[in-house]
């Protein structure tokens, strides 16, 4: 049920180079005079309400638009994540790079996360996954589109992994940002397996303006603009100051939960340089084990874990269109 109204070092490895599409600079830069159509929507999954997201650009287009699907991660809800305005800092909305690129861009809240709730355990990864499910539901219902292309960042590339080899009719292609596969040797959850016990014992953590700065912060100082945590702190802090375990659980200590010979559609792995969520040998490993061809493995420079938000953005965006908008049979 659903309804608009809300409830109260290498460039490239291994893959096919990201030449293939249009260049860099064909990417249309932030125009505060484009027009965005957006819409809000509710679906139920038994009693947990869940907030979907939208936007494109008003102009109605020739043809369909593609469905771009965004899935967030472990500490920071949806818009905040991929609509950000950092004020005099440019464009940070990859909602609006994308929309401009001419998708349908969707998101949303996982259940215990920003507008959505109530929780009914601590959201883990296969919950998440069956929360993709129900909003896919309602993007084929508006869009009359069966498949759609997902992009998940961190603990929501594993959500998209486990959706995208739970449901492969359902998705065109694939791109999992900042993702991680059996977790061995990383710096990252090495530190935050030390709090497993109290992963296990409470379904929600603390998350402060602290724990959202120390995402840029952690890994290599200097790969983002100091501008972009304070304003990413100041639109999730009204969501509360607790998120759900469930991810930080199952990274912790049930990886892997992402089979690669059982994702079938075309993938892109794209990584930050200094990225401490996941050794380089550990997603190769994942990145060989892919059963389709159509396959590409990026690694940006001078980025970290949130690429997406970081001073190499525009190749980001450039890395995702290309291998998104590849002539079908590339």
């Amino acid at each position: 049920m659903t309804s608009s109204t809300p409830p109260a070092r290498r460039h490239v490895l291994a893959g096919l180079a990201v030449a293939a599409a249009a260049p860099l600079a064909a990417i249309p830069a932030r125009a505060e005079t484009a027009e965005f159509a957006t819409r809000e929507y509710w679906t139920k999954l038994g009693p947990v309400s869940l907030y979907i997201y939208r936007k494109q650009l008003a102009v109605a287009p020739a043809a369909p638009r593609p469905v771009l699907f965004l899935a967030h991660g472990s500490t920071v809800s949806s818009r905040p994540s991929f609509d950000l305005v950092v004020p005099e800092a440019g464009e940070y909305s990859l909602m609006n790079v994308f929309a401009r690129l001419g998708y349908d861009v969707w998101t949303m809240d996982f259940e215990g996360y920003g507008r959505s709730g109530p929780m009914q355990g601590n959201s883990d990864i296969r919950t998440g996954a069956g929360n993709i499910r129900a909003a896919a539901e309602v993007i084929r219902r508006e869009t009359g589109q069966a498949r759609m292309h997902l992009l998940g960042e961190s603990s929501g590339a594993l959500r998209a992994g486990v959706f995208a080899m739970e449901n492969p009719d359902r998705v065109g292609r694939l791109v999992l940002e900042a993702f991680t596969y059996t977790g061995r040797n990383s710096p990252t959850l090495g530190l935050r397996g030390q709090r497993l016990a109290f992963f296990r014992e409470n379904a929600r953590r603390p998350r402060l303006e602290a724990d959202i700065t120390q995402i840029f912060t952690r890994d290599a100082p200097g790969t983002s603009d100091a501008r972009v945590p304070v304003a990413m702190a100041a639109a999730e802090l009204p969501f509360g100051d607790s998120v759900p375990t469930g991810s930080y659980l199952d990274m912790t200590a049930n990886l892997p939960v992402v089979d690669p010979a059982k994702v079938l559609c075309p993938v892109l792995m794209i990584r930050g340089e200094h990225d401490g969520i996941a050794t380089e040998a550990d997603l190769l490993d994942f990145f060989a084990k892919l059963p389709s061809f159509d396959r590409q493995y990026v690694v940006l420079p001078n980025s970290a874990h949130s690429i997406g938000l970081g001073l190499t953005r525009a190749q980001f965006w450039h890395a995702v269109h290309a291998f998104l908008s590849l002539p079908q049979g590339a």
